[in-house]
């Protein structure tokens, strides 16, 4: 399905606008295209998918099966759907959107934004393919510990409280009562009134968000094409232990999905770069980027922000030396 917007980003891009495949300008004109097309998308398919269901559910027992279920139980459930979901730190954001909107406890859906761009199953196919089987089963381990810290942390510390008004909005649109004339409350929409509701959400969120993408995907974009990776191998690829974290600050700038981190990640470690270095990298490239904390700041405070930013930068280098331990 995913494949529609890269198909449409080649047309616009190589034959539309004539731009060379190989030239460094195509290759960020071309990723611009296929990741705000594609974020546009799942913003107004999922939260509407989402918010239709919601609609037709008892929310209140949806918590309470995760509110009864112990807390290290809902983070790992959090974080084995972000595994399975195959969408890079921008694209898990409507998703996120969805589940805020649902009242779903922070902790729990920071656990799924955490996971989902960290695991994917393109990486694991093509890097288990290449440094075996221990690899892939740290990856994933790796991957779901993060998630399932991350969001044990931030519950912790009450990060709720840091949500900005339109996170706080989000999470009073989860309510679909409505009333009647004579005062008394209607808990059980039809499909159509779902339909309403689920179209409101989506304008609502959709309108405060739209400029953000473009905004944090450009700049993305812009890194993407015109940052080399020779640069990164001179620079990192001596194996001291500073060079992890390094390699994770130099990543957070970039951004890219790991489907598209795959083929650098290769010819890192062909060039040299340690596998954890290399982890770190492609982890801080997909997971946290400048588009993603963008598209966040309009639904988490900066003092949250912050937090986030250094709970991933902790996380991604404690991969990386772990990584470079073991292999």
């Amino acid at each position: 399905m995913l494949e529609i917007f890269t198909r449409l980003a080649d047309v616009l891009t190589y034959e539309l606008f004539g731009l060379d495949p190989a030239s460094k300008l195509g290759d960020s004109v071309h990723f611009f295209i296929e990741d705000v097309t594609k974020i546009y998308a799942l913003i107004i398919v999922m939260i509407y998918i989402i918010a239709v269901l919601r609609a037709g559910l008892d929310t209140g027992n949806v918590r309470k099966f995760l509110q009864n279920r112990s807390r290290g139980v809902s983070y790992l459930i959090a974080a084995a759907f972000g595994a399975i979901t195959p969408f890079c730190s921008c694209s898990s954001i409507p998703l996120f959107l969805g589940f805020t909107s649902a009242r779903i406890p922070l902790g729990i859906t920071m656990s799924f934004l955490i996971t989902s761009p960290m695991i994917n199953e393109v990486a694991i196919a093509l890097l288990g393919g290449l440094l075996g089987l221990r690899f892939t089963v740290l990856y994933v381990i790796t991957g779901m510990l993060a998630g399932i810290l991350g969001g044990f942390f931030l519950d912790s510390i009450g990060a709720e409280r840091y949500l900005t008004d339109l996170g706080n909005q989000a999470k009073a649109l989860g309510s679909t009562e409505a009333a009647y004339p004579d005062g008394t409350v209607k808990t059980r929409l039809s499909l159509r009134e779902r339909s309403d509701f689920a179209k409101d959400e989506v304008k609502t969120i959709f309108l405060r968000v739209w400029k953000w993408v473009l905004i944090g995907v450009g700049l993305g974009a812009g890194l993407h094409g015109f940052v080399p990776e020779q640069l990164i191998s001179d620079n990192l690829g001596s194996g001291q232990w500073w060079s992890v974290p390094l390699a994770v600050v130099v990543g957070i700038p970039l951004y890219s999905n790991a489907t598209g981190m795959i083929p650098i990640a290769e010819s890192l470690l062909l060039k040299g770069l340690p596998i954890g270095t290399t982890l770190a990298f492609m982890m801080s490239t997909v997971a946290a980027s400048f588009p993603e904390f963008i598209l966040l700041k309009q639904v988490m405070k900066p003092r949250l922000l912050v937090i986030f930013f250094f709970m991933l930068l902790f996380f991604f280098t404690l991969a990386g030396w772990i990584f470079n331990l073991a292999f």
